[in-house]
């Protein structure tokens, strides 16, 4: 974590809102949870239940990671949906700007997960500890020497993208735990959440609520 934490101060967006949930694009560089130190308080979950006070916090996504986060507003709603989350009925599409171009059109990563614990936040692929970890992926365009891929995860690791990104040899732009060189050189991590899929706690309904990648 950088000594700075600075993060933007654009007022908040709601992508969807009804008496159960509430569905809001994260900003890149803003915690979805406060962090250790008042310096780190402003996060989402405070900025979103300075205007929801009702508001419950059902997952997270990455201080530099952008895009669709969803919220509780019954306790009912943080139940059912956590339930969602753990029991991987959720379906999640990223959209993500890599170093290089790979040479297939699609595929899948499927390594196991640990965190690195000298380096922590950093995570690792392990195979004798690490917990099980799978990322579909496909190229939507080759852009020089980088390509703009769709990825589809299909666990919830910590930091899942961004190292199996990095372990096929195309780390994200931007990344400042993974990246390096030249693909370290962009003014924030590209990767965002573009669409969430759910059952609403309410009836059980299909809800898709998606939210274009700024970059």
């Amino acid at each position: 974590m950088d000594a700075t934490y600075s993060p933007p101060q654009d007022p908040l967006v709601i992508l969807h809102e009804d008496a159960e949930v509430l569905l809001v694009d994260k900003p890149s560089g803003l915690l979805s949870v406060p962090g250790k130190g008042p310096e780190l308080a402003d996060c989402l979950i405070t900025r979103v239940q300075a205007a929801f006070p009702d508001a419950l916090l059902v997952h997270r996504l990455d201080r530099d990671t952008s895009g669709v986060m969803i919220f509780a507003l019954t306790p009912h709603a943080q139940r059912h949906l956590g339930l969602q989350f753990e029991k991987r009925m959720t379906r999640k599409t990223y959209v993500a700007r890599v170093w290089g171009q790979p040479a297939e059109k699609s595929g899948t990563v499927d390594l196991p997960l640990i965190v690195d614990w000298p380096n922590r936040p950093r995570q690792m692929v392990c195979h004798e500890t690490g917990k099980p970890a799978q990322t579909d992926w496909k190229v939507i365009k080759n852009d020089g020497e980088t390509a703009r891929l769709r990825l589809f995860p299909k666990t919830g690791r910590s930091h899942q993208l961004r190292v199996h990104m990095l372990a096929i040899g195309h780390p994200i732009l931007g990344d400042p735990f993974y990246a390096t060189g030249a693909a370290l050189k962009y003014p924030r991590l590209m990767l965002h959440s573009e669409e969430l899929r759910f059952n609403h706690p309410q009836g059980g309904k299909s809800v898709k609520v998606r939210t274009k990648a700024p970059f």
